[in-house]
């Protein structure tokens, strides 16, 4: 299939992305999660469950891309109330984030997407992974940085509609 027939692809990350790093509860989320170990996590209570019609309206292909990996099924899809999701295979992250170096998981989501064109959110892209995706990814692509103390907000769904709405036009040009 061709880019013009299959739609995008999603790729979404959790931490700072989905799930804020700072501020206070949202007032629309759940209050946490505690695992059958009894672990809790209180972030867990910073994620807008208002983002779930919004992400599930999306015209794409939603994707985890995170470190949650099948975490991200067996916790935050449940606790959200969204299906499961394909889960991207990504190498392991680093141990500490580095500014100065492509994103670890820049090569496998554009070996992942294979030429298709595809929305990427996470709060730590970098002009450094634009660069790369251009010249090496055939597809047009969408690399949005998040602020990852709010985490996803209206304006970044705003980036993300317009840019799936022109895909869309492209599809129905094509």
């Amino acid at each position: 299939m061709t880019e013009r027939t299959e739609r995008p692809l999603f790729f979404l990350d959790v931490d700072g992305t989905l799930l804020p790093l700072g501020g206070a509860r949202i007032p629309s989320s759940p209050q946490g999660w505690v695992d059958w170990q009894g672990t809790s996590n209180p972030q867990l209570a910073k994620i807008d469950t208002d983002h779930v019609p919004r992400l599930l309206a999306l015209p794409c292909e939603l994707i985890w891309a995170t470190a949650w990996m099948e975490y991200a099924n067996e916790v935050l899809s449940p606790l959200l109330g969204l299906p499961r999701f394909p889960v991207a295979e990504l190498p392991d992250p680093p141990q500490e984030y580095e500014p100065d170096v492509l994103n670890w998981k820049t090569r496998a989501l554009v070996r992942a997407a294979a030429g298709r064109p595809f929305v990427w959110v996470d709060d730590e892209i970098t002009d450094l992974d634009h660069a790369w995706v251009s010249a090496h990814h055939g597809g047009h692509a969408l690399l949005h940085r998040v602020d990852s103390t709010s985490g996803l907000t209206g304006a970044d769904f705003g980036v993300v509609d317009d840019w799936l709405l022109e895909r869309s036009r492209d599809r129905r040009r094509g």
